[in-house]
């Protein structure tokens, strides 16, 4: 009988989404959980029955046999812990963003190969089925060459936890470009082929939170508004924009849409539901088309099932460390464009 990989799972806020699906692989069990506060430690404990807890993670990673990790603290430490994980011979899951900026990720990277482990970033936003139907669309050459494309990620009003860690930039590294735009990079680029940046320019702003933040006497030193252009050394131009406050219509939208040379498409969610709509757009012979995607029985792994399944497959996960090392380029770059006004070049 094939043995059941044993994880740990550190930080339960963001992580007790993983500790679930990570519950429902056949091939996995979740051997112990780890977070800082006593309370959440127990109360998650006892919902999923879980026996070994801690709340310091070098503990649990001195005393729990483990064989991989899933990483889901403020970002701030996604880098030690992960780096901690791959020297004591784990595979890891690690939340986006990967890290605090390029220079940790590609430490992150360069780590895993040493070691020889998985290393995966949960992207989660390619795991749905409208996103992996729009893959193989990719996949068939629908599309030919894609040159342009705009992502975005706006909120109307929408700070996480506002006052909390989200809203510090020593734990966050950044606002809703790195919390919200990171996604939809994500995405664009997967769909695109995951192409090499070349440069960025960007500006970044806090009008709206900052206000709020005062009034509220609360810590806010991240932007509430972001907006990039990334040009790649294919030529490919995208435009890249998210915000968890500014004055737009919808209470939520996520857009993805690109163009390429034999077609296009959009990928969007309105309105805040998290319902994906898919539309593809062609011409031929002097008509033009276009294809809704409505329904897809498909199914979708988790990315934490993907993740496992790696680790017993002996492959790469589909959303390697490399993916998130490119991401990280990109999210940088904005981030010192619109620091020094200056573009970015990589």
């Amino acid at each position: 009988m094939e043995p059941k990989i044993r994880v740990g799972v550190i930080g339960l806020g963001m992580g007790k989404g993983h500790l679930k699906s990570f519950q429902e692989h056949p091939h996995c069990e979740v051997a112990a959980i780890c977070d800082q506060n006593p309370e959440r430690l127990a109360q998650v404990a006892k919902e999923f029955g879980v026996e070994k807890t801690f709340t310091d993670a070098t503990a649990m990673f001195d005393a729990a046999k483990l064989d991989a990790v899933s990483v889901c603290t403020p970002n701030k430490f996604h880098a030690p812990l992960t780096l901690e994980a791959l020297d004591r011979g784990l595979h890891v899951l690690c939340e986006k963003p990967m890290a605090m900026n390029t220079a940790e990720a590609l430490e992150m990277e360069a780590r895993a190969k040493k070691r020889d482990r998985r290393l995966m970033i949960n992207f989660s936003y390619r795991f749905n089925a409208m996103s992996q139907a729009l893959r193989r669309e990719v996949d068939r050459g629908t599309f030919g060459d894609f040159y342009f494309g705009r992502t975005v990620w706006h909120r109307r009003r929408g700070m996480p936890g506002f006052g909390g860690w989200f809203g510090d930039k020593d734990l966050a590294g950044g606002g809703p470009l790195i919390d919200l735009g990171v996604h939809r990079i994500d995405l664009a680029l997967w769909l695109m082929g995951y192409p090499e940046p070349q440069a960025v320019f960007g500006s970044t702003y806090a009008p709206l939170a900052t206000e709020a933040a005062a009034r509220e006497n609360k810590k806010f030193t991240v932007e509430d508004l972001a907006a990039g252009i990334v040009k790649f050394k294919n030529g490919a131009t995208l435009i890249v924009e998210a915000s968890w406050a500014a004055h737009v219509k919808h209470k939520e939208e996520m857009v993805t849409r690109l163009c390429g040379t034999r077609g296009g498409l959009v990928q969007q969610n309105v309105g805040g539901e998290y319902q994906f709509t898919c539309e593809i757009y062609s011409d031929q012979d002097g008509d033009f088309f276009t294809r809704t995607l409505d329904f897809t029985k498909a199914a979708v792994p988790s990315a934490m099932h993907e993740f496992i399944d790696s680790i017993r497959e002996h492959r790469a996960p589909s959303a390697p460390g490399e993916h998130g090392v490119k991401v990280m380029k990109i999210l940088d770059g904005i981030y010192e464009s619109a620091r020094t006004g200056r573009e970015v070049r990589f």
